[in-house]
């Protein structure tokens, strides 16, 4: 087990194991600490009979601003991010997770805060949910396969302008789309999450498994080999000049110049 943090809270109760971002004061942006008790949590609830359904779960303003940006920058080490880190594992772990996997999003969501909802089975967002994938604009590529994921789900020229642009879509657009399944007062979001939580939990596990396996069908492998190229070129790009200026503007809240990059 990695060490844990209360930045991720993780609570199970009938069924059900939660799993709640904790960070308002810091727009739960997610470091490695955070990504490693994420990890743990899905792999024991993945092997434990008494978890039946996950959720990840946020607050009513905010689910998450994506990685910490000081984590980012503490890597400008030439070591990039390692396939082994917790971040990995993370998302090694929410695409092979076995069990429904639930998401109740409000506020903004932010890279990975997006990239993650690709692999839950049920998404409820917020009307104050706003979705962004801004890896180009801090130098970097996509990452937990969604590369390969939101071209399939949105379409080719809608996925391009979503990862090229990096710029925010809202919740109702990610209703037409398919990436949500409702759309609900922010306040509301958790509740109803959890309850659909507990209407899955008290159906047989084994149908519910495999459903999701037939459903997933062939697909893992070809996830599974983006993460590790997507995976490749994030690292490297991690440490490069275009990540260095647009985590250093980030800091010093200025706007990046990319004109050597």
């Amino acid at each position: 087990m990695s060490e844990t943090t209360t930045d991720i809270l993780v609570h199970t109760e009938a069924g059900v194991r939660t799993i709640t971002f904790n960070r308002v004061d810091k727009k739960n942006s997610i470091t490695q600490l955070m990504y490693g008790t994420m990890a743990d949590a899905l792999a024991s609830a993945a092997t434990d009979d008494a978890v039946r359904v996950v959720v990840i779960q946020g607050d009513a303003t905010i689910f998450s601003a994506g990685n910490d940006i000081g984590d980012f920058l503490n890597r400008q080490d030439g070591q990039g991010l390692p396939q082994e880190s917790p971040t990995f594992r993370f998302l090694h772990g929410i695409a092979s997770f076995p069990k429904p996997l639930l998401a109740a999003v409000a506020g903004p969501a932010v890279g990975i805060g997006t990239t993650l909802l690709l692999h839950c089975d049920l998404v409820y967002a917020g009307d104050n949910a706003a979705f962004s994938m801004p890896f180009v604009n801090l130098g970097l590529c996509p990452e937990a396969a969604s590369s390969l994921l939101l071209p399939q789900m949105l379409g080719y020229h809608r996925a391009a302008e979503a990862l090229l642009l990096g710029e925010p879509f809202m919740a109702e657009a990610a209703l037409e789309v398919g990436l949500v399944n409702r759309v609900l007062p922010p306040t509301e979001v958790n509740a109803y999450a959890q309850a659909q939580a507990k209407k899955l939990a008290a159906k047989p596990l084994s149908a519910l498994i495999e459903t999701k396996r037939l459903m997933k069908g062939g697909q893992q492998a070809a996830v599974k080999a983006q993460m590790a190229e997507e995976g490749a070129s994030f690292g490297r790009m991690l440490t490069a000049p275009a990540a260095k200026e647009a985590f250093t503007a980030f800091m010093q809240k200025r706007k990046p110049d990319f004109s050597h990059c």
